[in-house]
């Protein structure tokens, strides 16, 4: 994944198993096209945890994620002032995201990161 941008807002959580599909499509085809409107918001990638292993010092590891959130969204932005934009607000406040798929998330996790 090639960074373009200054910061990286990561936003992580899981969802209801019941609502894994909604979550998605409301992610995909709402929320990601109405954040990335928003001045100051570059791409965005998402991720979901994939079990797997990997050998270390000579050492089978799994990696199941552990207590680590599921999904994963990765949006590029030029500053971290970009959070605070009412543009922001209003677009993270609009479609179906807030009423029929927030209050089925749980464990989430919001940091910035600096590209160096």
């Amino acid at each position: 994944m090639a960074i373009g941008a200054k910061y990286l807002f990561i936003v992580s959580m899981d969802v209801a198993k019941d609502k894994e599909a909604l979550f998605n499509e409301v992610y995909d085809t709402e929320h990601v096209p109405l954040l990335q409107k928003v001045p100051g918001v570059g791409a965005v990638t998402r991720l979901k945890t994939e079990p797997a292993a990997f050998n270390l010092a000579g050492e089978r590891k799994m990696l199941d994620g552990g207590s680590e959130p599921t999904y994963v969204a990765i949006y590029e932005l030029d500053s971290p002032d970009v959070l605070l934009s009412k543009e922001w607000a209003e677009a993270a406040e609009k479609g179906r995201w807030p009423g029929e798929v927030r209050p089925y998330t749980s464990n989430r996790r919001h940091i910035v990161r600096k590209v160096i």
